[in-house]
């Protein structure tokens, strides 16, 4: 097992924050310093979370779109592996989206393509981004993102995850 390096996770960076309201990412001043990004080494945004929902954080790239997840019942670090376009993207559901157009949900409460609509989330199922209705600016940014994941950080093992020990 690889050993979880500080620069992934300085010392202190989970702890003191506050919740956030709105839909957008944490972008008011806070305490804590910048998560950085294992894949591609950018800050990391941190989803707005509930106070009562305090179990678990998810931190978010802006950039490459990689996930890691804090807290929770069975990790203290989880770090989903890279996916192909067609496999990683939900479609988008949202009374104020057009139905005959299928949009990927991206982050932040919006689509890949930037339309953001009040209620939007995540459906249970997958955008697949060669189907005929699939949004063209939709496909194009996820053709963008997955290019910025790096190959060597594309294999199953690449990003590290750290289980609790019971």
């Amino acid at each position: 097992m690889q050993i979880l390096k500080e620069r992934f996770i300085p010392s202190g960076v989970f702890g003191k924050s506050g919740g956030v309201s709105g839909l957008g990412p944490r972008a008011e001043a806070c305490e804590d310093p910048p998560v950085e990004c294992d894949v591609c080494g950018r800050a990391m945004w941190r989803w707005p979370v509930q106070p009562a929902v305090s179990e678990e954080e998810i931190w978010s790239c802006s950039w490459c779109h990689a996930a890691t997840h804090v807290g929770g019942e069975w990790f203290e670090v989880s770090r989903p592996p890279y996916l192909p376009v067609g496999l990683r993207w939900e479609r988008a559901v949202a009374d104020g989206l057009p139905a005959d157009v299928s949009h990927a949900f991206g982050i932040f409460d919006r689509t890949l393509c930037g339309i953001q609509v009040a209620g939007m989330s995540p459906s249970d199922h997958w955008w697949p981004p060669e189907r005929e209705n699939a949004c063209g600016a939709c496909r194009e940014a996820a053709g963008v993102i997955d290019d910025r994941w790096p190959e060597a950080m594309r294999g199953e093992d690449a990003r590290v995850s750290v289980a609790r020990r019971l």
